[in-house]
């Protein structure tokens, strides 16, 4: 499959695992990015109709989502789970839409669970495309490694604002004004 530019009617966000306990040992600025990217991208995603899956890693021990992300992400119920890569429960599984063959991945963290699941997306015939400014490792290097490994297994490793702009499409619009104001 070659990759693309996204396309709104081709698109579903997963957003994982972006908890409060996980925050806390996040790097404060990387994780400030992190959490404003991924807002920007929910927000995109809800003036655009792209559908959108939220997960929470074990929420008993690491938390829920953060509440201002969540804000952001209406009508939107976490999937709890406690494997690493989403694809591996059910629940999310489910939720993944047949006629939707891109799926852009923000959260966290980049060589654990946002690897794994954009691995497992890829082995189904996923177009993958990583939010590189809205995934967040603990370890900088972790980060880096992550990013190079889906990059060479055919993951699109993308930035928020280009992802958002491919969705619009053209400069023109209720959402294209909206967004742009997202962006600034």
């Amino acid at each position: 499959m070659q990759p693309n530019l996204l396309k709104v009617d081709l698109s579903q966000l997963l957003i994982v695992d972006v908890q409060t306990r996980l925050i806390g040992v996040m790097p404060e600025a990387d994780m400030a990015a992190c959490l404003k990217q991924s807002g920007i991208l929910a927000q995109a995603a809800a003036l655009l109709a792209v559908p959108v899956i939220l997960t929470e890693q074990y929420p008993k021990g690491l938390g829920h989502t953060d509440p201002a992300l969540l804000a952001q992400l209406t009508g939107v119920t976490p999937v709890e789970k406690t494997a690493f890569s989403c694809v591996a429960e059910a629940k999310v599984k489910r939720q993944l839409s047949r006629d939707r063959s891109q799926m852009v991945l923000a959260g966290m963290e980049a060589h654990i669970c946002i690897l794994q699941t954009a691995m497992d997306l890829m082995s189904m015939g996923k177009q993958v495309y990583v939010a590189e400014d809205a995934i967040i490792s603990r370890q900088p290097a972790n980060k880096a490694n992550a990013i190079a490994r889906m990059r060479e297994a055919g993951c699109i490793i993308s930035n928020t604002e280009s992802i958002v702009f491919e969705w619009l499409g053209k400069a023109e619009g209720d959402a294209f004004k909206a967004i742009s104001l997202l962006v600034r």
